[in-house]
């Protein structure tokens, strides 16, 4: 059985950085090389061959270099990808699938609402699993020297899967190489795939059940906690020891109660065994959440800010909370004025990344060392005022 192998080829896969050693010059003698391995790694005749097939395909790297789909802000980025519908179908999906939905977490930890929110953003629950070669797309990335060490890894894992059959030979998925109705990885489907459904093959393309614990057993892969919150919108008060406030900051919820934080709704705080940090995407007057260590596992399914709050938001919806509410945040700067920030950021000696207009975690962190040695409130919001102050 395919899930009975899993275990022997992920050890013949190796670790990470020998998949990383090389990229770019001549494809073919490149390919030659990822044969090799994958021919030692136990890869037949079909998966070699449809390696010796594959091609760079410019269209991915044209997206891989384009993201001024986060140059954002997170209430931008929400409104455009959770509209009502996409709530309603996410409801209705948990109802229909009540049982698979309290099995996975009843194995795996994980509740139903998050599983749904991946599902919906992901794939709009299966409706469209992207159309670009997924083996095309993964040697491309991996060949390109932009960040092979993330794309390279995965090429054997999907090669292995071609040659059983598991997946067909020009299977179609995203630009960078995921798979099936959550986007799942090869290399996760290769090792936390769950055949759900019992018909003895783990299918992500057209197996719901399998969709499903597959992706509960992926999250609990990396790190969530059953029954512990992932986020928690709050209310802050007009004064705080700014310089505490962030994702990674975590303090004791007793801390942040005593300070003046409480519910949306102006109730007490729950969960005040545990620790959180509290995330401010749009500045102290914007929304404001309590982030717990589940929320840091959504940034080992995707790195972006804006894009793993707005899932952690979703969820939140899907099992019954209200849309978030927008606050009166101040005007941030953006696009070219952003760029010109992070390079004055840059020349400060800060490390904000890419010079991309983008407000990630390098640019927020340095803002927010900006904002303490001038006196400002530290909340990592870039406004106008401090870009005239700085």
């Amino acid at each position: 059985m395919f899930l009975r192998s899993i275990s022997v080829a992920l050890a013949l896969f190796g670790a990470t950085s020998a998949y990383a050693q090389t990229c770019g010059g001549d494809f073919s003698q490149w390919k030659a090389r990822i044969a090799a391995e994958a021919q030692a790694a136990g890869v037949g005749q079909r998966g070699l061959s449809a390696l010796q097939n594959a091609s760079i395909d410019q269209n991915v790297l044209k997206r891989d270099r384009s993201k001024s789909f986060f140059s954002q802000t997170f209430s931008e980025f929400y409104g455009k990808v959770i509209s009502k519908g996409r709530v309603d179908i996410g409801r209705q999906k948990l109802r229909q699938h009540a049982a698979i939905f309290a099995k996975a977490e009843r194995d795996y930890g994980v509740p139903g609402p998050v599983i749904t929110a991946f599902w919906g953003l992901e794939t709009d629950y299966g409706g469209y699993m992207g159309d670009f070669d997924t083996l095309n797309a993964l040697v491309t990335l991996a060949h390109d020297c932009r960040r092979p060490e993330l794309f390279r890894p995965q090429i054997v894992p999907l090669l292995t899967l071609m040659d059983r059959g598991v997946l067909p030979v020009g299977l179609k998925g995203a630009w960078a190489g995921e798979v099936g109705q959550t986007q799942i990885l090869p290399s996760d489907y290769l090792a936390r795939g769950v055949d759900g459904d019992g018909d003895g093959r783990v299918d992500l393309i057209n197996s719901v059940p399998d969709v499903i614990l597959t992706t509960a057993n992926k999250l609990k892969s990396r790190g969530w906690r059953a029954g512990e919150p992932w986020i928690v919108e709050v209310k802050i008060p007009e004064e705080l020891p700014w310089h505490e406030t962030g994702r990674s900051k975590k303090l004791p919820v007793t801390q942040w109660a005593q300070w003046g934080i409480v519910n949306r709704d102006g109730s007490a705080l729950k969960h005040t065994n545990l620790q959180a940090g509290l995330v401010l995407p749009m500045g102290r007057k914007g929304p404001a959440f309590l982030a717990f260590a589940n929320y840091d596992v959504y940034l080992e399914w995707n790195q972006s800010f804006i894009y793993t709050l707005t899932a952690a938001e979703f969820a939140t919806r899907l099992a019954g909370a209200p849309q978030f509410d927008r606050g009166n945040p101040e005007p941030s700067v953006t696009g070219e004025a952003m760029m010109a920030l992070q390079r004055k950021l840059q020349a400060r000696g800060h490390d904000v990344g890419d010079i991309d207009g983008i407000l990630g975690a390098g640019t927020r962190e340095a803002v927010r060392k900006e904002q303490d040695r001038l006196g400002l409130p530290v909340d990592g919001w870039p406004t106008k005022e401090f870009v005239a102050r700085l």
